[in-house]
């Protein structure tokens, strides 16, 4: 016999009286206390020293964890991830940077200086931060839009002929990038100080997911000239996407056939490379770089033939050494970015809150939500000023960083120190590397996301709302661009859950016999009815959006509709109302007796006499009332009780009966004890016809 068997066999019995939610009250010994919004606001200013140690250690995190620091069972392993992580860096940074449409050398700098101030602020001790494809499109959508070719052809030494200044242009470009990355650091900074961690509430998993998927498009689309070798016109805006393919399909006849070789021979390198890297991962602890000996090889090959010259092939070009002294935003340019910085804001934490809090679960740790806000924040903040373009954490440096033995946020200082190393003294032997290498890296390290478009059939098959809301994410992304796309995915993502209240499922219940336990009547072939009792359950909260649905379904359901039913009664009792003041008339006393008699004969019988004894309101699934909801169950309750039926409510939160006394629903006549914690109490005060004795159920 196993434990379900014993369970189920397992008997109990309940004595006690039927409560309402006064006795309730009174047998719980309610507490009327309350903290007044004035003490709330004082205790929240209030500084004490051990609360302000305690706000600045959670601030600088590092204060609190590195003193505390194994060394002797961490440092192995963050020295190997780091390194490995910042190997990972090299290429990424170059490859991203095209993506914001900067020179590549930018990318290693955004490589750089945002992970130092993560290291001293973030709390998530796995993740990668740095350049990520989704924001760097992102980026690059802006810097394009507002620093466009077009801006910067000089003319050239034939009468008809122009040159484009790529000096002038990516200078703009840079500042453009720097300053929107430092104004969605200040808006992420902003919402860490306010406590909006719970923003990332409103990015489903679906629609996370459907958005990177459709980023990813973008991303493609965007390094599709550095494959082809060709030179499309710039489009910004809806349907940006489709004219720039449109374009590119009209230059296809113009594509520099080296460029196109180096593409391809370097896409199916790196595939072919990255199948053997995980075949022999099993044996070797240490992933092997292929990007970063992809780029080196790639480099020498164009350094010996010469490709830059010989074949056309666009190469990275100079790479600066050093770094680089801060330089303020371009204050002139914030209001023209003011959308697209909040959008990279919410995005960048999104994906870093979401990966952080996998590997928070797995590895039994805390990550702080506001905290990241504000670490993310200021690594963008600080970023900006340095000339960085925004970053957040990319699942592929973080998946290594962790199979690598990384146990902290050592690992990313260490990568910091890797990067640091390249920009000293290595980046400048990369100055040949041709984009299009760069460009591969960027299809192939996209795999993943496109393997995500698997979604759509899982999905199907667990939860179609979530599945058409991967679907108009996917679509409005990629229609509308990734900054108006995502707003839009936003608000049709919140649609949805308006309409799943506005179609709620509306239910009469039933008892299970010999239980206290009511289900739907329509679901179970054993569940009975109530003899004149009908219990009606939605399962939505109630509010403005369905309180007149909430109303008509509880006429069908119920099979009284109470309207139609009090204009028969008014128009029947206005009919008996004449036929009294006629029989005053022509008699005294006895003859309008008579004639009352006569007129209550005349009208038939009772019509209330096929109605039910009583209607019970299951309201537990409701969790708030606004003022049309309160309103909604005081009507009910008027309507049916002039009709002659008695409504109870049961299952109401506090907050809910909070509502109903706010919005004047109780008064003299109508009390809590209406109100019942249960179905089962509300059944049983029904049965008894208002009289509150014993019960006493068995099960």
């Amino acid at each position: 016999m196993n434990v379900r068997d014993l369970r189920k066999r397992v008997p109990y019995q309940i004595q006690r009286d039927v409560l309402d939610e006064l006795s309730v009250d009174q047998v719980a010994e309610k507490s009327d206390f309350k903290i007044s919004t004035k003490e709330k606001l004082r205790d929240a200013v209030r500084c004490t020293g051990p609360r302000f140690k305690s706000c600045f250690l959670s601030f600088v995190p590092l204060l609190t964890w590195l003193p505390r620091y194994p060394f002797r069972e961490n440092a192995i392993g963050d020295l190997i991830s780091g390194i490995s992580v910042g190997i990972m860096h090299l290429p990424q940074g170059m490859a991203y940077a095209l993506l914001a449409a900067v020179p590549p050398v930018f990318g290693l700098y955004s490589s750089f200086y945002p992970i130092l101030i993560y290291f001293i602020f973030g709390t998530s001790k796995h993740i990668s931060v740095g350049t990520y494809a989704v924001m760097s499109v992102m980026i690059g959508s802006v810097t394009e839009r507002l620093a466009p070719d077009s801006d910067f052809m000089i003319p050239g030494n034939d009468t008809n002929s122009t040159t484009l200044d790529i000096i002038g242009r990516d200078a703009e470009r840079v500042k453009i990038a720097a300053t929107v990355t430092f104004l969605s650091g200040i808006f992420q900074l902003l919402l860490g100080l306010v406590r909006f961690g719970f923003v990332v509430t409103y990015l489903s998993e679906p629609l996370v997911r459907a958005y990177t998927t459709a980023a990813a498009i973008h991303v493609i689309v965007s390094q599709l000239k550095y494959s082809f070798g060709i030179s499309p016109q710039r489009y910004s805006g809806p349907l940006s996407l489709i004219y720039t393919v449109i374009e590119i399909c009209a230059l296809l006849g113009k594509t520099n056939i080296g460029t196109l070789v180096v593409s391809i021979v370097t896409i199916l390198g790196l595939v072919a490379a990255k199948e053997l890297s995980a075949l022999a991962a099993r044996k070797i602890p240490v992933p092997i770089p292929v990007e970063l000996i992809t780029i080196i090889v790639a480099t020498v090959v164009s350094w010996q033939m010469d490709l830059k010259t010989e074949y056309g092939v666009e190469v990275v070009g100079q790479i600066p050494s050093g770094l680089q002294a801060p330089v303020a935003p371009a204050v002139s340019l914030l209001g023209s970015m003011v959308g697209d910085a909040f959008a990279l804001a919410v995005v960048g934490y999104g994906i870093a809150i979401s990966l952080g809090r996998i590997f928070a679960l797995k590895y039994a740790y805390k990550v702080d939500s506001n905290q990241e806000l504000i670490a993310l924040g200021l690594s963008n903040a600080i970023g900006g000023l340095f000339n960085c373009f925004a970053i957040s954490c990319s699942m592929s440096r973080s998946m290594v960083q962790v199979s690598t033995g990384g146990k902290s946020q050592v690992a990313g200082a260490i990568s910091a120190v890797v990067i640091l190393v390249i920009l000293l003294k290595i980046g400048e032997l990369f100055e040949e590397l041709p984009k299009a290498v760069l460009a591969a890296i960027i299809y192939v390290n996209l795999h993943g996301m496109m393997k995500q478009f698997g979604d759509i059939c899982s999905l199907w098959r667990t939860n179609k709302v979530d599945m058409v809301v991967w679907v108009m994410t996917m679509i409005l992304t990629v229609l509308l661009n990734p900054d108006l796309g995502l707003a839009a995915s936003i608000a049709f993502s919140i649609l949805t859950v308006v309409f799943r209240t506005q179609l709620p499922k509306y239910s009469i219940l039933g008892q299970v016999p010999g239980t206290d336990i009511y289900r739907p009547v329509e679901e179970y072939h054993q569940v009975k009815e109530i003899p004149g009792i009908m219990i009606f359950r939605s399962s939505a909260t109630l509010y403005f959006a369905n309180a007149e649905m909430y109303i008509d379904a509880l006429y069908e359901k119920t099979g009284v509709d109470v309207a139609k039913l009090l204009s028969h009664k008014k128009k029947l009792e206005a009919k008996r109302l004449r036929k009294e003041k006629k029989a005053a008339k022509k008699a005294k006393k006895e003859a309008k007796k008579r004639a009352k008699e006569a007129a209550d004969k005349a009208v038939g019988p009772d019509p209330d006499s096929t109605l039910p004894q009583a209607i019970i309101l299951d309201l537990s699934p409701v969790n708030f009332l606004d003022t049309v909801g309160v309103k909604t169950l005081r009507n009910i309750y008027k309507d049916y009780g002039e009709a002659g039926v008695q409504v109870y409510l049961c299952g109401c939160q506090r907050g809910v009966v909070e509502s109903m006394e706010k919005g004047d629903f109780f008064n003299e006549k109508v009390t809590k004890s209406i109100l019942f914690s249960s179905v089962h109490d509300a059944v049983l005060y029904s049965q008894q016809g208002n009289s509150k004795e014993e019960s006493y159920f068995k099960m």
